[in-house]
């Protein structure tokens, strides 16, 4: 009840700014920790969401028509299963729709068709009375005008194989036996050998437990259909349901397990766990090895630049997951192949596990965004071995920035991360931005290797001027940062500066932020005066509220945007864009959200194999705030926030206490 009236007071309040207004929420929070739709109206409604095990990914379009029934189409990805030509894009890829699936009968009448043996039937009334997300997809109905028949449909990736399953559990509630029926089924595609970049491919779907049982009233019987696939004379996956079942749940759990939110805010608290999940389980094991890939029906077995070597590989050298630090490791040295004598741009995309590339919108700032995030991965990771594997990416990737530096003392670049979406012009604040951040990382990890820093200090405080110099302006009234040279209106990417440290400008840069410039009801516009947003910046901007002081402004907005994302129309996880791709989950913009805490609330900056700067920012109305099970510094920790007294917070790390007052950073040194 309590989250049910915290959800309608959202709804009855407009933000401060007065630009938008919380929609009530369609999701709640179950004890369990997933979410739940109990759908009493509201209807009709359609969502999707996407699944990932190492060799396959689900994208699920879900829904719930006029009359109550659900409405599914299952995308099937295999990425390590190329087509030509080989290019980002095509691994293959099926979709299901519901008139796909074998027939079931219940007592002899047809479920979900309307056409039996080529004339119409009238199907069993289908009503949906829930929907459940975790790590899974649950759906729940009861068939026929009595309701007495219930079915649970779970729908999972599976962990190892290039297996996708779905679940039939049907459970008899009627007080007389019942008759339940599917039919056996193997459907086959096999794409031409000659558009196989692998192959010969070959996509099936089968049946598991098929056939017409007898349940006795209370008794339940399971049916499996399994999607799956496999390469030339090799057999397809045999369809073990509990041991996908378990080995799902096994892996979820593995996930949350580790570095655990707590809050006195549920929500958080659970938006912060889901995140972890799609920041973490979209890693496929490519013949290069382990890879972490964004998705959305189209990013798979590649990396990029932004998504892997910025966005979410600094979040693994927190996680501790093994496999998320295999694909981070992996992610760089794939890059690093690419370092050259010339000094000319590693490409912004690395395709088709490794067999191509794409370099399409040319220097995006790509040599900043992987100097940026390979060395703050290698101090918070904390093994001096891999940061050793590093060190010649972020000094050959820094050596290409300096010589990228214009007359103007900032980097040239010939696009962002958007590609020319927006434009861009010849020298972006983003790619000088994180240049600053990244020289001051590559200092703290040259002290740690005992290798020379060159002149990194040095070129760090010049950059530091001369972004303040030449992308300082007064932008649409607000005294802050004009993207490019000549740009005269407010963009998303303004926000970077605060999370790298830079706060000369954060009274006009929070204030242009949160105006009814930028924020719209789903974030920031990419631009003043646009409808497209893009995620990733309000993540930027979300961590650096917090990280300039600003809490109860950064709170506000957080609270905000993950009730939207967690419990509204489109859920649960954060997305990439609108309108391009309609609001994909791609998995690194979940990996940022997640670094909001990390980064943002609990103001963690590595500096060391074994420290980092800790300026938390514990939310008025908190008493304590935690990060548990920490794998990072070389360390397993927590650390734990606790209000003190007035202006005075305890800082728990490793069992070791401190006092400091608010506002104050700590150096923490972890023995």
């Amino acid at each position: 009840m309590k989250t049910i009236l915290k959800g309608l007071l959202a709804a009855a309040l407009l933000c401060p700014y007065g630009v938008y207004a919380q929609t009530l929420d369609r999701w709640q929070i179950v004890p369990d920790g997933s979410i739940i739709w109990n759908i009493s109206g509201n209807i009709p409604h359609t969502d999707h969401i996407e699944m990932a095990g190492k060799k396959v990914a689900l994208w699920l379009q879900y829904g719930v028509d006029s009359s109550g029934a659900s409405t599914i189409t299952r995308t099937i990805v295999f990425p390590t299963y190329r087509l030509m030509p080989n290019k980002t894009e095509t691994a293959m890829m099926y979709s299901i729709k519901d008139d796909m699936l074998p027939r079931f009968f219940i007592n002899n009448k047809l479920w979900k068709q309307d056409v039996y043996n080529g004339s119409p039937v009238k199907a069993l009334p289908e009503k949906v009375r829930s929907i459940r997300h975790m790590g899974s997809t649950t759906i729940n109905s009861v068939l026929g005008n009595d309701g007495q028949i219930e079915l649970k449909r779970t729908f999972l990736p599976s962990d190892n194989l290039p297996l996708v399953l779905e679940q039939f559990v049907f459970i008899n509630r009627g007080q007389q036996p019942a008759w339940i029926e599917m039919e056996s089924m193997q459907l086959e595609r096999t794409p031409a050998e000659s558009r196989s970049a692998n192959g010969p491919l070959h996509f099936a779907v089968q049946t598991a437990g098929a056939g017409r049982q007898q349940v006795d009233a209370g008794d339940s019987v399971r049916f499996v259909v399994g999607y799956s696939a496999s390469r030339g004379t090799e057999a397809q996956p045999q369809i073990n349901a509990d041991a996908e079942l378990a080995g799902r749940k096994a892996r979820v759990a593995g996930i949350l397990s580790l570095l655990r939110l707590e809050t006195p805010d549920t929500l958080l608290n659970t938006a912060f766990a889901f995140a972890k999940i799609r920041a973490t389980e979209s890693i496929y094991l490519t013949k290069g090895g382990y890879l972490h890939g964004p998705g959305g029906l189209r990013y798979y077995a590649a990396i990029w630049a932004n998504d892997q070597a910025e966005y979410v590989n600094p979040f693994f050298g927190f996680l501790g997951d093994s496999i998320a630090l295999n694909s981070a490791m992996n992610a760089y040295r794939w890059f690093a192949k690419y370092m050259n004598d010339d000094y000319k741009p590693i490409p912004s995309s690395i395709v088709a596990e490794g067999d191509g590339i794409w370099h399409g919108a040319k220097d995006r700032g790509d040599m900043a965004m992987i100097a940026y995030g390979a060395s703050r991965y290698a101090l918070a990771a904390g093994n001096a071995d891999s940061a050793r594997v590093l060190w010649p990416l972020i000094e050959w990737s820094l050596e290409y920035l300096r010589r990228q530096v214009n007359e103007n003392g900032v980097v040239h670049s010939d696009s962002d991360e958007l590609e020319g979406r927006f434009p861009a012009g010849k020298a972006n604040l983003n790619t000088s931005a994180l240049y600053y951040d990244a020289l001051r990382s590559a200092v703290l990890l040259a002290k740690q290797l005992h290798v020379p820093a060159r002149d990194y200090a040095q070129r760090a405080d010049a950059l530091r001027k001369n972004i303040d110099r030449f992308f300082g302006a007064t932008v649409e009234g607000f005294n802050t940062y004009r993207y490019y040279e000549e740009n005269k209106v407010l963009r998303a990417w303004i926000a970077t500066p605060l999370t790298t440290g830079l706060f000369d400008r954060k009274e006009g840069t929070i204030a242009a932020l949160f105006s009814p410039k930028l924020w719209t009801e789903d974030g920031l516009a990419s631009q003043s005066g646009d409808r497209t947003f893009w995620d990733r910046s309000t993540l930027y901007a979300l961590r650096g509220v917090f990280a300039a002081g600003e809490t109860a402004k950064a709170m506000d907005k957080l609270e905000y945007y993950s009730r939207r994302r967690l419990l509204g129309e489109h859920v649960p996880y954060p997305v990439e864009a609108y309108p391009e791709g309609n609001q994909r989950h791609l998995s690194a913009e979940s990996g940022l959200y997640c670094r909001i805490f990390t980064e943002g609330m609990f103001g963690m900056r590595p500096t060391g194999f074994n420290s980092f700067d800790c300026t938390p920012r514990l939310p008025e109305g908190w008493d304590h705030m935690a990060l548990r099970n920490i794998h990072a510094f070389g360390k397993v920790f927590d650390l734990e926030v606790k209000r003190k007294d007035k202006g005075r917070l305890m800082v728990i790390a490793n069992g070791k206490e401190y006092t400091i007052k608010e506002g104050v950073t700590l150096p923490i040194i972890l023995k």
